[in-house]
């Protein structure tokens, strides 16, 4: 498959565009955010117009450190957004070929693309896979004999935290071996711009010269530091999400519509006409996902309060 459209959820302009109304006007289940993101604290003003400070930036990796459970002997890099890490990673070990599967996260095949890279789904010495896979939730076992023997391996763990004893964040102490980590998913707080690169600190190093100083905004290293300590809301949160995903299922199922993959941040879908569905929805102001790879497969994250999954019972029981 060549030319990978670089499409995403979160699309409401466009949505609005083509199917009227106002943004507020507008239920978007269209990406995998925690719909219920974890309350912003009270911000100290200086976090607004002082530059972000080392303590501060300390703070928040002592606080990603353990909740990651990342090994002795690995570093931890933050950045703004995972996004603006994957853009920079082709250019860590100049061009060559890259293998990434068709069917997931689009934005890493963009950035080898644009960095000069071949990129296919062939065995490469570099090797870039979604853990859990972006749309269709799979995991991946790990490394077979072959691919010990890659020189790369970029492993975006973007929506691990829901599962987090499938993390692969051990072999962070490998020369060669990159941790993706994505904040504004699982916290629900996508607009803080947070991610993190996990590796071995000789892997790390040219990636943190290209981020350069800084990379963190002062509200982001306050919020994020406190997020990242709370382990009640963590597990709390997991249980809420698996049993609304079950429900969202369920829902869908209804309308025999099955699930076939996800995770608990957003689940897929399989059904004959899935653009059918999505302009049905969208004819109600909801907004879901569909993939120009497959015609069958419709995406839709969780609603938020019991009006949301009212709207949306209401919007699926009139569809036939």
């Amino acid at each position: 498959m060549t030319g990978i459209a670089r499409d995403h959820g979160g699309g409401l302009d466009a949505a609005v565009r083509e199917f009227g109304g106002t943004r507020a006007d507008w239920l978007d289940l269209s990406t995998g955010i925690n719909p219920l993101p974890y309350p912003l604290p009270d911000l100290p003003s200086t976090d607004w117009t002082a530059l972000p400070d080392a303590g501060a930036m300390a703070d928040l990796l002592t606080a990603a450190r353990a909740f990651w459970s990342v090994p002795t002997g690995a570093d931890i890099l933050a950045a703004p957004g995972a996004s603006a890490l994957i853009a920079r990673l082709p250019w860590l070990c100049g061009q060559g070929g890259v293998q990434i599967e068709n069917r997931t996260y689009n934005e890493h095949a963009a950035a080898f693309r644009a960095a000069g890279w071949q990129v296919s789904e062939r065995p490469e010495a570099t090797r870039v896979i979604v853990h859990p896979n972006n749309p269709d939730g799979k995991l991946w076992p790990g490394a077979s004999s072959a691919e010990n023997l890659l020189n790369q391996l970029i492993l975006d763990e973007s929506f691990c935290d829901t599962t987090p004893e499938r993390s692969h964040v051990a072999r962070a102490t490998e020369p060669g071996v990159i941790i993706l980590k994505s904040f504004g998913k699982f916290w629900g707080l996508a607009g803080a711009r947070l991610g993190f690169a996990i590796g071995h600190p000789d892997t790390l190093a040219p990636l943190r010269d290209m981020v350069g100083p800084w990379p963190v905004a002062g509200p982001t290293l306050h919020i994020g530091a406190l997020a990242l300590a709370d382990q009640d809301w963590a597990k709390e949160t997991r249980a809420r999400l698996t049993k609304d995903a079950n429900r969202l299922d369920a829902l869908l199922a209804a309308k025999g519509i099955a699930n076939v993959g996800g995770t608990s941040l957003f689940r897929l879908y399989d059904t004959p006409d899935a653009a059918a569905v999505y302009h049905h929805l969208a004819r109600q102001k909801i907004l879901s996902r569909v993939f120009p790879y497959a015609q069958n497969w419709l995406r839709l994250g969780l609603p938020a309060g019991a009006d949301n999954w009212t709207r949306l019972e209401a919007a699926l029981a009139d569809f036939s």
